[in-house]
């Protein structure tokens, strides 16, 4: 995948039965957070995107659907939306982030599991 001039980290996918790792690129600030996905490569099995703030996502102009899981400020996950297609808006007042994956990711980390949670590095790691 090529580089979205944004960072990226790996997230440790914590959940009652086991631990995945997934690399995340983070679209943090304001102009990142307004393209999300839009315009670029779709997203695979290794990948996905973390956007923060974030309390909705909208998926119009997506190519293909995708899931979208909404995080507390704690690293909790609240809600998992799986496989929205194109031309949607989901909303999660709650949410201090939303992680998009690859349609059919969420339920393969086991983030759609209760207790599921995602778990950040350290800053200085």
């Amino acid at each position: 995948m090529p580089a979205m001039s944004m960072p990226a980290v790996t997230v440790v996918v914590a959940t009652p039965h086991g631990r995945a790792q997934l690399r995340v690129l983070r679209a943090v600030t304001f102009p990142q957070r307004l393209r999300g996905l839009l315009g670029r490569e779709a997203l695979t099995r290794r990948y996905g995107l973390w956007i923060e703030p974030c309390r909705a996502v909208h998926t119009f102009g997506m190519r293909a659907a995708i899931d979208l899981v909404f995080v507390d400020r704690g690293g909790l996950v609240l809600r998992t939306d799986a496989r929205q297609a194109p031309g949607r808006v989901r909303i999660c007042t709650d949410a201090r982030g939303v992680l998009e994956l690859a349609a059919g990711n969420a339920s393969r980390l086991g983030l759609d599991r209760p207790g599921a949670r995602l778990v950040w590095p350290a800053a200085d790691d």
